[in-house]
């Protein structure tokens, strides 16, 4: 008769730690399987400039950073002036790959807001982002000397997130 109950009750026990460790985890770091693997391969036009193109492969031997975002994404909009910030600093070159947007939009808000990137790759139809795993902008990657991503966050960059992970992390890449 007691075993009766000790089942449904092991069982509640059992879903109430998942529970607490689900609820006790950071959203924006949902884990990504290319997390230590190459970054995915393309070529795309830049957005300033439709003639010229930008691959990852042109990075290689630096440490860089690869920002998804968008013109119509409010949160991208709510990141840019911390991006800006970071550009200035010059830690590491910012790359951007702006997903699923008018070319003319995009170029408006830059031009409004400042530039942070070192180029912005023009991802019209979002198939490069779907290679990258994004669900939704931003998103931002760090990618180390040979081409490995070391780290993904979604959601938006604060200051907070740059001097706590971002920043320690693009020193310690660049030493090695």
């Amino acid at each position: 008769m007691k075993a009766k109950f000790l089942i449904p009750l092991a069982l509640f026990v059992v879903l109430i730690g998942f529970l607490a460790v689900g609820l006790n985890r950071d959203p924006h770091e949902v884990p990504s399987p290319l997390i230590n693997k190459p970054a995915p391969a393309f070529e795309l036009v830049q957005l300033s400039d439709p003639q010229k193109t930008f691959s990852p492969e042109s990075m290689r031997g630096q440490v860089w950073v690869l920002n998804v975002w968008a013109s119509w994404c409010v949160a991208c909009r709510e990141e840019h002036p911390v991006l800006v910030e970071m550009g200035k600093l010059q830690m590491a070159p910012i790359i951007g790959l702006d997903y699923k947007d008018k070319r003319d939009d995009a170029m408006a808000m830059l031009s409004r807001q400042g530039n942070p990137y070192l180029l912005s790759a023009f991802d019209a139809d979002g198939r490069v982002g779907i290679n990258y795993g994004v669900y939704g902008v931003p998103e931002t990657y760090v990618i180390d000397k040979e081409g490995i991503i070391r780290f993904k966050h979604i959601g938006p960059i604060t200051m907070d997130l740059l001097n706590r992970k971002i920043f320690p992390l693009l020193s310690e890449l660049k030493k090695s």
